[in-house]
């Protein structure tokens, strides 16, 4: 996954009304859980059935640090449907979100004034309807450079135009970013 992918991701992570479970044993419960049986969680993680089944009888207490990772990665990927669905709703109904950037802009805009790009920070609440496309393309496997052009499209209308009201030729260009963090 990109930047902003995992931004998205992150940002939805925070509605979490319960924490995931630390244990190895309580993750690997829950994924058996979740794909109702013990080969298919098997079969996701890369490892034997049998191991699952000493994970989930906690004779397996500490499991390798990739193992670990997959296993935590699959879990929160399941964790709290509902409030994860809740969430990126009411961003793409009636909250919006916010994205905190530190990137370089482009500009390509009238004759005689500066286009050069420069790293600029922003932080800028963006309306709902970039929300919902946001996490649209997100859920059907975009590629960042895919949610970049609808950050930099959403960008360039909220913060640069002023939703219309300035700047109406000018057209963003939204790289090298360094930083990119959503909150709902």
């Amino acid at each position: 996954m990109g930047q902003l992918a995992d931004g998205l991701d992150k940002a939805v992570h925070k509605a979490f009304t319960r924490p995931i479970p630390t244990s190895a044993g309580a993750l690997m419960r829950y994924l058996v859980r979740q794909l109702k049986s013990t080969k298919a969680a098997a079969q996701e993680l890369g490892i034997s059935r049998r191991t699952v089944e000493r994970y989930v009888k906690d004779q397996i207490r500490t499991p390798r640090k990739d193992l670990a990772a997959r296993l935590e990665q699959e879990v929160t990927q399941r964790w709290q449907p509902q409030i994860r669905a809740r969430a990126k709703r009411r961003a793409g109904t009636t909250h919006g979100i916010i994205i905190d950037t530190r990137a370089r802009f482009g500009c390509t805009a009238a004759p005689g004034s500066t286009d050069d790009a420069r790293l600029r920070h922003l932080t800028v609440a963006l309306p709902p309807a970039y929300a919902a496309r946001l996490f649209d393309a997100r859920d059907q496997g975009a590629t960042d450079r895919q949610l970049q052009n609808i950050a930099a499209e959403a960008l360039q209308e909220t913060y640069f135009k002023d939703n219309g009201r300035r700047a109406s030729g000018l057209l963003v260009e939204y790289t090298d970013v360094e930083h990119i963090e959503f909150d709902l």
